[in-house]
């Protein structure tokens, strides 16, 4: 895809956001809209997936360490085919398989369930580990979030991924600045989280988490390195693309009424008319 193709389908991922938090009247939209353009070139550009066959021995592996943005993760996986996006209005209902958190046993497309922070980067680094010792080709990436590495065990992790020069390991840090409680460096600062990473034997590619000329250097950049793996901070915005929730932490485990839904739609119909016209 280019550039514009990806921008026209992270709008319709934001779509998708708004919609599923607005059905289920609970959720998280703020770290889920802030990942969306990340969601959407990991599914629609970079890894090797296949809708059609979820479990492909060969697939690359995404695993969503910052679980609780399964919106953002279950609307680009609806986006990409892997089931129809209608079904996002069934999220966190009674019955539904679109849990609040990502569940493996039975959602296509989720190749590990998640959710308690801090685990989803282990199970990473395990699943990078294991392709080594097969002689497999594929590639695990997973997403985590900058208040969750706060958390012990993801240094842990970055450890023992350091140490096994994990090369088919990325790491991308949705660095929105914001959590539950309020900014993160107010709350409990991992700043600089580059040259944490650096100190892990990692390397580390800084970008705009909303730009996908950036995205495509970093992600780019992580396949030609050997002998290490790479962690992506990509700076971002909480709420990105919904005027009234961007960069608030308000916003970070709340779902919009009925009002602030028809804005936030009518917003994001707005900015897809706009990339039509490009």
């Amino acid at each position: 895809m280019d550039n514009l193709e990806l921008q026209k389908t992270a709008n319709e991922v934001r779509k998708g956001i708004v919609t599923a938090v607005y059905s289920a009247k609970s959720g998280h939209p703020g770290g889920s809209l802030s990942a969306a353009d990340i969601y959407t070139y990991l599914y629609f550009e970079e890894m090797n997936i296949d809708p059609k066959d979820p479990k492909k021995a060969g697939r690359d592996r995404l695993v969503v360490s910052k679980g609780h943005t399964s919106p953002g993760y279950y609307s680009a996986l609806a986006n990409r085919g892997f089931f129809p996006v209608e079904d996002l209005k069934t999220f966190r209902h009674v019955g539904s398989y679109l849990q609040g958190h990502p569940d493996m046993k039975h959602i296509p497309g989720v190749d590990m369930s998640s959710g308690s922070l801090g685990q989803g980067i282990s199970a990473a680094v395990g699943m990078a580990i294991s392709a080594k010792l097969s002689g497999d080709d594929y590639r695990v990436y997973t997403l985590v979030g900058d208040g969750e590495i706060q958390e012990g065990q993801v240094w842990e992790a970055a450890m023992l991924a350091g140490h096994r020069k994990l090369d088919n390991l990325v790491v991308i840090v949705d660095n929105n600045n914001l959590q539950i409680d309020g900014a993160i460096d107010e709350v409990n600062s991992p700043y600089p989280i580059d040259k944490k990473f650096e100190a892990f034997n990692f390397h580390v590619i800084n970008v705009d988490g909303h730009d996908f000329d950036s995205l495509r250097v970093a992600f780019e950049g992580a396949r030609q390195r050997k002998g290490m793996p790479t962690a992506i901070i990509a700076k971002t915005v909480k709420g990105k693309g919904v005027s009234y929730m961007e960069n608030q932490a308000s916003w970070h485990g709340v779902a919009p009424n009925e009002e602030q839904y028809k804005i936030a739609m009518e917003e994001l119909e707005k900015a897809g008319e706009a990339l039509c016209q490009k």
